[in-house]
């Protein structure tokens, strides 16, 4: 018998409710079971309830055994003075309030009906490959699924809010250097994110700003993510080499704890050498990329802006003194999707916020445009019928498979609730 049991139970009611008693014999009637509380404190907040002539209204408290509440020392915790009405599996002692009060409390033991336990026993209890509900997840109208998944992706955007709210903090409100912080880390993709991070982060943004060539973008960007520290006869390494130990001088700057660039099991095109290339190459197209960004308000005008290629040398080069065959080294359209969808998009959303805006639906607009990612998680939930066919949709099924369905929330998932309510 586990807690999230009960709370299923008495969150749809699924007990005898007629002559319903409390451990007392009084007669209790139930107006509201309340709202399913997922934080610390009690499991149902706003309950209405009516006891004997009595009506009341406040917080419910569930427990396996009655005398759990004194196990968890509620009995001393104010955040419990306001429940009126404990619910348990078990009645094995009388449970008090910290004013020495009383607490009602009805026993669902014997009393829950028999539906209930095999609805729930076959969403939890029967062996999955994927997710609890991959049996049933089919089942659930079209409706719910699209409004919580659109619900999903927004909370996955606020919770990256937090982390982009507490980076721009330390940046004094800088923006450019913002947005400049994460492109780097966007352009390192998994294998090297965290190395570009670290490269930008190393950086004032200030002087990036003043850099007005390509060449010197890539001289700074290169020798700060330590591309630049051996020796080798390319005229253009030679030349970035001499390029970046003159800004260095200029502008003080220093790459000695910066995370070195990796090039293991990556394909050519994510090469760190043709990433860093193509992000000096962005940052030279446009000297106010944040504010041109901010003002995008369609794809195409971002496509536009992220429109950007690796300088000439790159165009036969995967690394250096490597002759490959000639091809220009362009940011692909899938690529550009990506930094949108893990960049551009929650930047937007979180300045907006910080404007005191509302851009949820232009938010929306650019996510249901964009086609959705390609990953096993999302294949396998196409595999139970479960098909994204945008940006939206996949970052939603994400936040659903990673903060839902893995840590197995489903009392607190829109899916997982419609099913148990069949």
């Amino acid at each position: 018998m586990k807690e999230d049991f009960l709370h299923y139970v008495w969150k749809f009611q699924k007990f005898e409710i007629a002559q319903l008693t409390t451990t007392t014999n009084e007669l209790l009637t139930i107006s509201n079971a309340g709202q399913h509380n997922a934080n610390s404190g009690p499991d149902f907040f706003n309950a209405r309830i009516t006891i004997g002539n009595q009506q009341w209204a406040g917080n419910v408290e569930l427990h396996i055994k009655a005398s759990d509440w004194y196990v968890h020392q509620h009995e001393k915790d104010v955040a419990y003075d306001s429940v009126i009405l404990h619910v348990v599996w078990e009645y094995d002692a009388d449970i008090f309030r910290r004013d020495g009060t009383t607490i009602p409390t009805i026993v669902l033991k014997e009393i829950v009906l028999p539906e209930a336990t095999s609805n729930y026993q076959n969403l939890f209890t029967k062996e999955y490959q994927f997710i609890t509900c991959e049996q049933s997840i089919a089942t659930v109208s079209e409706f719910t699924l699209s409004n919580w998944i659109e619900r999903l992706y927004f909370e996955r955007l606020e919770k990256r809010s937090l982390a982009i709210n507490r980076e721009v903090e330390t940046l004094q409100y800088d923006w450019e250097a913002l947005l400049f912080r994460m492109l780097a880390k966007g352009f390192g993709l998994q294998v090297n994110g965290e190395a570009f991070w670290s490269m930008a982060s190393s950086l004032d943004f200030s002087i990036v700003r003043k850099c007005k060539s390509s060449f010197q973008l890539e001289a700074l960007l290169f020798g700060q993510a330590s591309l630049l520290e051996t020796e080798m006869e390319d005229k253009y390494y030679l030349a970035l080499q001499r390029e970046y130990r003159y800004l260095q001088k200029k502008f003080g700057v220093s790459n000695a704890h910066v995370i070195p660039a990796n090039y293991f099991r990556l394909r050519p095109p994510n090469f760190p050498t043709i990433r860093l290339s193509q992000l000096a190459g962005l940052y030279h197209n446009s000297s106010h990329l944040f504010s041109e960004v901010m003002a995008a308000r369609n794809l195409e005008r971002l496509y536009v802006l992220f429109d950007c290629r690796a300088s000439e040398y790159w165009e036969t080069h995967f690394n250096f003194q490597v002759v490959s065959k000639k091809k220009s080294k362009q940011l692909t359209k899938k690529f550009i999707d990506l930094l949108l969808i893990n960049v551009v998009l929650p930047v937007k959303f979180c300045y907006a916020s910080y404007q005191g805006q509302d851009v949820s639906e232009e938010i929306i607009s650019l996510a249901s445009a964009m086609p959705s990612e390609e990953n096993t998680i999302l294949t396998k939930f196409k595999n139970i019928g479960i098909r994204s066919n945008t940006a939206l949709e996949s970052q939603g099924l994400l936040e659903l498979k990673k903060n839902y369905c893995d840590p197995i929330r489903c009392l607190h998932c829109a899916i997982g609730t419609a099913i148990l309510k069949n």
